[in-house]
């Protein structure tokens, strides 16, 4: 019977290179036999192996059996990590540690539990939110605080709503409507008058200038008679309807006429020419006994001498002066 001794030899090399650890383990068994043979030994090599052993980057303590964060290729045990690395809550000014979720706006952090209204308190996570002067408010509170109000019905402006603005005024807009007949003004044209909006026919329905004759709004030109607008094309002689714009006109019972239609309707009769005395131009005129001449008509039917400002004798209908009365009244002395 033969009796094997096993002896176990190891040889331990340790090698720190860019954070690893090398072992390197040999093994040598003897075997040794009771039956008179030979004692032979056999030394046997075991596979060199290699383990890779960490340590943090930034205190150099082993990392093995610990959790630890890599971060640009290099291992940090979780505290060199949150010492160095981690935000500090803007709330509770604590480390947001690796087991926190890490809640960021504009270059602020938070915990989870400590992203809450600046007002209110509630809390925002996965909820709409405004920042003002560095502080997070909810919908609500913001809106309430610092949210621009429509200076129609006086309600905020929310996220997402269209905004209609005019100088220093700004209307939602359902609200930017005519005050008249209400009506969206949208991105149709519009008149402002003091605080009110008026779309454009509404404001020519109000103010603007409308002939006196049409009733329609004078866009442009037109003239005033009597302080009256009247478009150049409605300005004519009530009886002829010829234009006046531009033209000599009179008017009688607060109608306007032009010269010749106002002569044939209205005016007195030259007695010499049966021609109307209109008056127009300076024309001037001699009235005797109901009956009227102009003033180049009024002469003496025997010499056609004009008898303005002359002594004159009426025979019948005739106008004769002096010396032609003086001179009938001796042809008819003579033939008698």
């Amino acid at each position: 019977m033969s009796t094997v001794k096993k002896v176990k030899k190891i040889t331990k090399s340790v090698k720190k290179d860019g954070g690893g650890e090398t072992i390197t383990t040999e093994t040598s068994t003897t075997i040794s036999s009771s039956e008179g043979g030979e004692m032979e030994s056999v030394r046997e090599l075991s596979k060199e192996y290699e383990t890779e052993v960490m340590f943090c980057h930034h205190c150099d303590d082993s990392l093995a059996g610990h959790r630890y964060v890599l971060r640009e290729d290099h291992p940090y045990c979780i505290k060199c990590y949150e010492n160095v690395f981690a935000n500090n809550c803007d709330e509770c000014n604590k480390i947001i540690g690796i087991d926190s979720k890490d809640l960021s706006y504009k270059e602020k952090h938070w915990h989870e539990s400590c992203f809450l209204c600046n007002k209110c308190r509630t809390s925002l996570v996965d909820k709409q939110f405004g920042s003002k002067a560095d502080r997070i408010y909810c919908g609500s509170c913001y809106d309430s605080q610092f949210a621009t109000r429509c200076d129609g019905c006086g309600d905020v402006f929310r996220a997402g709503m269209k905004k209609m603005e005019y100088k220093t005024r700004q209307w939602h807009e359902k609200c930017f409507v005519c005050c008249t007949c209400k009506n969206p003004i949208g991105t149709k044209s519009f008149i402002p008058k003091e605080h009110d909006i008026y779309c454009a026919k509404c404001y020519e329905d109000k103010f603007a200038t409308k002939c006196i004759k049409c009733s329609k709004v004078i866009t442009q030109g037109g003239v005033t008679y009597r302080n009256d607008p009247w478009h150049r094309e409605c300005f004519t002689c009530t009886h002829c309807q010829k234009s006046l714009a531009g033209q000599r006109f009179t008017s009688r019972d607060d109608k306007p006429y032009c010269a010749d239609c106002f002569g044939e309707l209205f005016s007195k009769r030259c007695t010499a020419c049966s021609k109307p005395i209109t008056g127009i131009g300076g024309t001037r005129f001699i009235s005797f006994e109901g009956r009227h001449w102009h003033n180049d008509c009024f002469v003496c039917t025997s010499c056609k001498t004009t008898m303005v400002g002359k002594g004159f004798i009426t025979d019948g209908e005739d106008i004769v002066c002096p010396e032609c009365a003086k001179k009938k009244l001796m042809a008819d002395t003579v033939e008698q």
